[in-house]
């Protein structure tokens, strides 16, 4: 950005194309709920396009230089033509170019060694934004999906909890492992703001779900490193599991979650039960 004036004059160029939005022009939904501003508020923009309300605030007030990948973002949710695009950049003192893509993650062959070791236990492999790099078959028949017919693309954790219907049954607490999951992404992103791939996850959920968008914009924090979940599982019956979260030290952008139960428990007989038709190698991307 080369002077305050292109910065006030860019914050000035966002709010005016924000005001020409209507949220049902964004896939928002509409309330009957008098808006105070003109067409979307700050928060909106900000949760579609990724990023912290209070950095696109500052955005608006020339307080803080973009970089590329947010203006991309901000091209998409704010549906800026060619020629507001290129003024967009202009102002910003940016050549026009596309995000920061990364490479796609495979499972590390030693959390995959251990994965594959768990007969009873329902586990999988998760990566960046909750992807699910691996699996074991007791995981595809706790969680009832065969993820391997499940795209790639669509292969995330918490796209399953909240566009697969079958999961809000299947976990007794549903709101709250949401919740939680939700604060999960919301923490990896603050370490990678510029992700185009994270920031259309977050698009995409926050236009189908109004509880995913509310706890978007929140600042719950999610347990790390283990707790329990009760399912409700429709074969297996009521099943309650600790879960623990397993992380390399060498590769902490994944961890091997593992859900189990005592042994002699009545849950731990359930996990058998579900042994009994998941008996097949495991499973990975």
């Amino acid at each position: 950005m080369n002077s305050s004036a292109q910065r006030k004059e860019l914050g000035e160029f966002l709010k005016a194309r924000r005001a020409e939005l209507s949220p049902r022009t964004v896939g928002l939904p509409e309330t009957d709920r008098q808006r105070r501003v003109a067409g979307l508020r700050r928060d909106e923009v900000a949760v579609l396009a990724a990023i912290s309300t209070n950095y696109y605030t500052r955005l608006e007030q020339g307080r803080s230089a973009p970089s590329a990948s947010v203006l991309s973002e901000l091209v998409r949710v704010l549906h800026l033509s060619d020629d507001q695009r290129d003024r967009l950049f202009e102002l910003a003192g940016t050549e026009v170019g596309g995000a920061r893509r990364r490479a796609p993650q495979k499972a590390h062959p030693r959390l995959r060694t251990v994965l594959n070791e768990l007969s009873v236990a329902p586990a999988m492999i998760l990566g960046r934004y909750l992807d699910i790099l691996a699996w074991n078959p007791m995981a595809a028949a706790l969680f009832g999906t065969d993820f391997a017919k499940v795209p790639k693309s669509q292969r995330n954790y918490v796209r399953q909890l909240f566009a697969v219907p079958a999961m809000r049954t299947l976990y007794a607490d549903w709101e709250g492992s949401a919740r939680n999951t939700v604060a999960a992404l919301r923490q990896q992103a603050a370490s990678c703001p510029d992700d185009r791939r994270l920031a259309a996850l977050v698009g995409e959920l926050s236009v189908k779900d109004d509880q995913f968008r509310q706890w978007w914009g929140g600042r719950h924090v999610a347990p790390r490193g283990g707790g329990n979940k009760v399912f409700n599982h429709p074969v297996a019956g009521e099943l309650t599991l600790a879960w623990d979260a397993l992380t390399r030290e060498a590769d902490a952008d994944q961890q091997l979650i593992v859900w189990s139960a005592e042994r002699d428990s009545r849950t731990y007989e359930g996990l058998r039960l579900l042994s009994s038709w998941a008996a097949t190698p495991a499973m990975n991307s």
